[in-house]
């Protein structure tokens, strides 16, 4: 009997049913799509194909070629020491967004350019836009605080094909206000989407960090970098994720009849009970926590609305159906 490690060839079916990653990555195809993947592809312990994650280099090529692949995103690249996603996460977000709007459609997922999506936080990635449209051809308005994030996201858009008509990348200039200065006077939105800085502080973002080195099993040859990556906006803020959501609900009442759904990752399954006590303050009138898992790592949005199932209903129609 052989003592050789078994390969992993088990379906990852924590992540949402139409994600295109639920199986292991197809290597030969993605290096087809990307060569420059392949200098950074090796076979790991259980004799598979794979890349270095502790790789920052290997990580965004990794993206490239999965943008590239599954998304049609010919031209991507991030400025150094920007985040760099996780694909399968972020698709997962959007899939699960695209379930609630259904839940306001009848069961039936609206797609096409008639359904406005704001993604608060961009960053310099892109990503949410990028997977959005081109599963379901939604229209996005992406925003940012930082004008070199938003010039790459913008560099991305510009870059690949006719983008150009259905994002939109906005500078935020004041840091604390979350829709007011990036909505325009008449425009409304179906979906709102935000991944929030989680951290309190660069400390803190700094001891995240050396638990993913030390979970890796390895360490940094240099100083290491937050979260494989990651400006300060895109990873702490004054108070953390907590203060962070708060400030975002409560300002969401301002656009209460501009928008059909808001809704926030939520990181900190510790901070749920605070965004429930913000929420009620609001008399939001349907609030939703939709959890999500990749990997053994568990995460969850929260998803609030000022509009009545009949109200749903009439919007659906009214935006989507016309």
């Amino acid at each position: 009997m052989s003592n050789a490690p078994k390969k992993n060839t088990t379906e990852k079916i924590n992540l949402h049913p139409r994600n295109k990653h639920r199986l292991r990555y197809d290597f030969p195809a993605l290096t087809g799509s990307c060569p420059e993947l392949k200098q950074y592809i090796a076979v790991n312990e259980y004799g598979d194909e794979s890349v270095d994650f502790s790789n920052p280099e290997a990580v965004k090529t990794l993206n490239k070629a999965l943008l590239k692949y599954f998304y049609n995103v010919s031209s991507w690249d991030i400025p150094a020491s920007y985040l760099c996603p996780p694909i399968p996460g972020r698709a997962d977000y959007i899939h699960y967004t695209a379930d609630l709007l259904a839940e306001s459609n009848e069961g039936l997922i609206p797609k096409g350019t008639n359904v406005r999506v704001l993604d608060i936080g961009v960053g310099a990635n892109c990503v949410y836009p990028l997977i959005g449209n081109h599963e379901y051809g939604w229209r996005f308005v992406g925003t940012d605080i930082d004008i070199v994030a938003l010039k790459a996201a913008q560099h991305i858009v510009k870059t690949n094909g006719d983008l150009e008509d259905v994002i939109d990348c906005r500078f935020q200039d004041f840091p604390t206000t979350i829709f007011r200065g990036v909505i325009r006077p008449g425009e409304v939105f179906d979906l709102t989407i935000c991944n929030p800085p989680f951290h309190a502080s660069a400390e803190e973002a700094q001891a995240g960090t050396r638990r993913k080195w030390n979970n890796l099993g390895t360490k940094p040859t240099a100083k290491p970098m937050l979260n494989f990556g990651g400006q300060q906006t895109e990873l702490w803020c004054e108070g953390g994720e907590a203060a962070f959501l708060k400030r975002m609900i409560e300002q969401s009442v301002e656009f209460s009849s501009r928008c059909l759904w808001f809704t926030s990752l939520v990181s900190k399954k510790e901070n749920l009970p605070a965004v429930y006590w913000a929420l009620k303050q609001t008399n939001a009138m349907e609030v939703k926590t939709i959890d999500m898992a990749q990997g053994q790592k568990s995460s969850r949005f929260v998803a609030w609305t000022f509009f009545s199932k009949q109200e749903q209903k009439e919007w659906s129609i009214k935006r989507w159906n016309r």
